[in-house]
């Protein structure tokens, strides 16, 4: 007997992320940029991490990123996550500067390496979309 299928939990969307969802839903990923300080970031806040400004814009990533660290998971911990055990999650940095939790795609965990460069790949998830990375 199969397994019912199980959403995976979705993210709490709200009025402050809501523009970084809904570009990945439009093929785009954004961060956020201090306009007083240059200071970029991910996830969304109201005020910038680096001098506290509440000045600020969204900006869009070229997609480039590199390996920063990861681990393998080997356990289920959400029954949405079994069918795709063993996975990996990973620290990104973005070539623009954010870094970010991410799943790494296309490669197994064997062949990866700290400062390995990495693309974008944004795949659907649920109701949403996901910004994932796979060797460059």
């Amino acid at each position: 007997m199969s397994e019912p299928d199980v959403q995976a939990p979705g993210p709490e969307i709200t009025d402050l992320n809501r523009p970084y969802w809904d570009g990945l839903k439009e093929g785009r990923h954004l961060y956020q940029c201090c306009k007083a300080c240059g200071h970029r970031w991910l996830p969304a806040r109201s005020e910038c991490p680096g001098c506290l400004g509440e000045d600020w814009s969204w900006e869009q990533a070229g997609g480039r990123a590199r390996l920063i660290s990861w681990v393998v998971y080997r356990i289920a911990y959400h029954a949405s996550f079994a069918q795709r055990l063993p996975y990996t999650v990973a620290v990104v940095e973005l070539e623009e500067g954010p870094r970010m939790f991410s799943n790494i795609v296309g490669a197994e965990a064997a062949q990866l390496k700290i400062d390995m460069p990495l693309r974008m790949v944004i795949e659907p998830e649920g109701d949403n979309s996901v910004a994932r990375y796979a060797p460059a």
